[in-house]
C-alpha cells in the first residue's frame, strides 16, 4: 500500500502525512507538491533515473459519504531513464491523473485465489495519508518499464552444444515450417497438374 512506500530521506521537503481522523468531513483538502532540485535528485536516484528535471503532484483529498475519502491529483514529470538495451539516456514525460479511494469498511479478500477488483484504486483507510509517498509511488508506476533509445535493437542470442545445430527464434515459432510446407505442396501440385 502507499503508506509502506520507501521515500527519500529529505522528509522536511515533503509535507507531514495527513491524519485521516483530522481531515475535514465537508470540504476538500487541497495540496500542491513541487519538490526542489535536491529532492528531485534523491527521488531520481531511488527510482534508477538519470535525471528528474520536473515533478509536480497537485490535487485534493475530498470526503466521500460519512467516513471515506478520495484522493485525485495530476501527476506531471519530466525525466531521463537509461535505455534498457544500450543504457543511453532516454528522455520522457508523464502527465496523468492519480486516484486513490480510502475506504473505512475495507474488507481484505479471503481465500487462496483472489480476483483483481474492478476498481484497483481502493485501499483500506490508513491512519495517515503520506502525499509524498503517494507521489513517488505513482511516478514509479507510471514510468516506462523498458525504455528504448532511438534505433536500439535487441539482438538475437544463439546458443548450441558443440556439434549441434543452433536453434534460432524463428525455429521456435510453432508454425514456422508451415509456410515452407505449403509452398512445397503447391509446387508439387502444379507439377502434377502440368504432367496430365
Amino acid at each position: 500500500m502507499t503508506q509502506k512506500t520507501d521515500r527519500p530521506k529529505a522528509d522536511a521537503a515533503f509535507p507531514a502525512p495527513l491524519r485521516t481522523a483530522t481531515l475535514p468531513a465537508r470540504k476538500p483538502t487541497r495540496f500542491d507538491l513541487r519538490p526542489d532540485a535536491a529532492l528531485r535528485q534523491q527521488i531520481a536516484d531511488s527510482l534508477g533515473l538519470l535525471g528528474l528535471s520536473a515533478l509536480g503532484f497537485r490535487g485534493e483529498i475530498r470526503p466521500v459519504g460519512r467516513h471515506d475519502f478520495q484522493l485525485e491529483a495530476d501527476l506531471v514529470a519530466s525525466f531521463v531513464q537509461p535505455c534498457s538495451i544500450t543504457l543511453a539516456p532516454v528522455p520522457g514525460e508523464i502527465s496523468e491523473t492519480v486516484r486513490r479511494s480510502y475506504l473505512s469498511d475495507w474488507q481484505e479478500p479471503e481465500g487462496v485465489e483472489v480476483e483483481m477488483p474492478e476498481d484497483d484504486t481502493q485501499e483500506p483507510m490508513p491512519e495517515e495519508i503520506d502525499l509524498g509517498a503517494v507521489m513517488v509511488e505513482s511516478l514509479e508506476l507510471a514510468l516506462p518499464l523498458y525504455p528504448r533509445a532511438p534505433g536500439a535493437e535487441l539482438g538475437e542470442a544463439v546458443f548450441a552444444a558443440p556439434g549441434a545445430e543452433p536453434l534460432k527464434d524463428a525455429d521456435l515459432r510453432p508454425f514456422a515450417g508451415l509456410a515452407a510446407l505449403r509452398d512445397r505442396l503447391s509446387s508439387d501440385g502444379e507439377g502434377e497438374d502440368g504432367g496430365k
